[in-house]
């Protein structure tokens, strides 16, 4: 006789083979689709995420959910059933009807948003906006309703389980008391430190070899995932088939090869989830900010060091081409160069909280209504001069119409850029002190200790623990910001 319990996982296995290919679906849409498909591949991908919600809100699953409370389980199980819990919760709180209103009004507004970015068309932009805020509030209001919190905060747990706006304005309230100084001292020492530029062009085909290099380097399993381009980098995909993508310039290649990078930190973190489990919610990455800690872990922790960029360096002139610019000194330079600067994706690590706080204060306000869609761009102005000190007004191409995340409804979804960006430093810090010999072992391209240890600490555990349980775990502590201004300070500041 079918236990309760496995009545739910063989559900919830149907429910991950659906979003597998809705995640396939949606990488195509983003990468491979001629615009005429857009219509009907929105409408195609709506009614798939309706099946979903269908199957997971069948009154036998709540049935199923509260029989197996009963029935004795190991700890992964228990975990498993906590996440469905919370996976069904979620979903029979809507209706079938907004959750098809909310996809087709994504899909509209994200792909319109392809061609009115270029053209600075923020009146066209904004129509669609309004309806996907519209619904967006929609769902917050259910969701704030049954939770008995705010809006913003209902939106928020989505992406990162149990945090609070209340726990964010404490986080970024400290940050900005100290890192606007920092960013001023950081620009300030590195003027008297002039940079080369390397000088283009730099053809897309060497910047994609360089890439795969990299992706190499850094252990990406191209059995199980590809590279290809896309107008916003992204990861996306399934842990067995992961798909990442990147942008290119052929007037300059870093942004392109840390792209690369940061979106490899995510796919390995996918690639490396507990196959045991696979297709269960225990076997998913555990929130939002851990997966951006594992990308910026790649990134800003490893690749901007100058031990791993001594190592690529020579992998680099062979691609693109030896030049003055490109020794090592000035190649470490320009990699962890500080400026003041428009979009967000292209920041560096001093002034990207900056960027998070600006987009996380806006989409508060604009989901409690406290702000309309037509606010917005002097709103983003008016913050972008008093944080970074830069004029916006008229520029909706590299102001607020810059993300994609606004598009479909992901509001919530920012502030774990900088909560991934501190929980990367403290997991940095916990490996220097597990591995002893970490700096040489960058510098000769000895990484597989540090997967080991990522894939014994965060990559094996997927959802079995909530997030302070698996940072105290890896690092002996909660998430500690403190760790976040010491790397920044010795980084930039070390030699003032």
């Amino acid at each position: 006789m079918t236990s309760a319990y496995q009545q739910l996982t063989q559900t919830f296995q149907r429910l991950a083979r659906f979003g597998h290919l809705s995640a396939i679906a949606g990488w195509d849409m983003q990468t491979m689709m001629p615009p005429a498909g857009s219509q009907a591949r929105g409408e195609a991908l709506a009614e798939l995420s309706v099946l979903q919600h269908q199957l997971l809100t069948d009154s036998r699953v709540k049935t199923w959910l509260e029989a197996a409370q009963q029935e004795s389980l190991n700890d992964v199980e228990q975990a498993n059933l906590l996440e469905m819990q919370r996976a069904w919760q979620q979903a029979a709180l809507l209706p079938a009807s907004l959750v098809e209103a909310k996809s087709l009004a994504g899909s509209r507004c994200e792909h319109a948003w392809r061609q009115q970015r270029p053209a600075n068309d923020w009146q066209g932009f904004a129509a669609n906006l309004k309806q996907v805020v519209s619904l967006s509030r929609e769902e917050a209001e259910i969701r704030a309703q049954a939770a008995g919190c705010s809006r913003y905060d209902a939106l928020l747990d989505l992406y990162e389980p149990g945090m609070t706006s209340a726990q964010l304005d404490a986080t970024f309230g400290d940050l900005i008391q100290w890192l606007p100084d920092l960013l001023d001292r950081v620009v300030e020492k590195q003027a008297a430190e002039p940079v080369d530029t390397p000088v283009g062009p730099f053809l897309v085909e060497a910047q994609r070899q360089l890439g795969l290099q990299l992706m190499t380097l850094l252990g990406f399993d191209f059995n199980a995932g590809r590279l290809d381009v896309s107008a916003h980098p992204f990861c996306g995909g399934v842990p067995d088939d992961v798909r990442i993508t990147t942008r290119y310039n052929e007037n300059e290649f870093v942004s392109a090869m840390m792209g690369v990078i940061h979106e490899t930190g995510h796919a390995r973190y996918e690639q490396n989830l507990p196959k045991t489990w696979r297709n269960q919610p225990v076997a998913l990455a555990r929130s939002t900010a851990v997966h951006e800690s594992q990308s910026l872990l790649f990134e800003m922790q490893l690749a901007r060091s100058a031990p791993f960029l001594q190592h690529i360096l020579p992998q680099v002139i062979a691609q693109m081409g030896d030049q003055p610019a490109l020794t090592p000194a000035n190649f470490v330079r320009l990699n962890q160069r500080v400026k003041r600067g428009f979009i967000r994706v292209d920041a560096d690590e001093v002034s990207y909280p900056l960027h998070v706080i600006l987009r996380y204060e806006i989409e508060r306000a604009l989901i409690a209504g406290d702000i309309e869609v037509d606010d917005i761009p002097a709103l983003w102005d008016e913050k972008m001069q008093r944080y970074l000190g830069l004029d916006t007004k008229g520029n909706y191409r590299d102001g607020c119409m810059q993300d994609i995340h606004w598009t479909d409804g992901a509001f919530g979804y920012f502030p774990t850029y900088t909560l991934g960006a501190m929980y990367a430093a403290q997991l940095f810090q916990a490996l220097r002190l597990a591995l002893p010999q970490l700096e040489s072992q960058i510098a000769t391209g000895e990484l597989q200790p540090i997967f080991n240890w990522l894939f014994q600490n965060i990559w094996q555990h997927g959802s079995r623990f909530p997030t302070a349980q698996l940072m105290t775990q890896a690092s002996g502590e909660d998430l500690n910001p403190l760790h976040f201004r010491r790397h920044l300070e010795q980084r930039y500041l070390a030699s003032e």
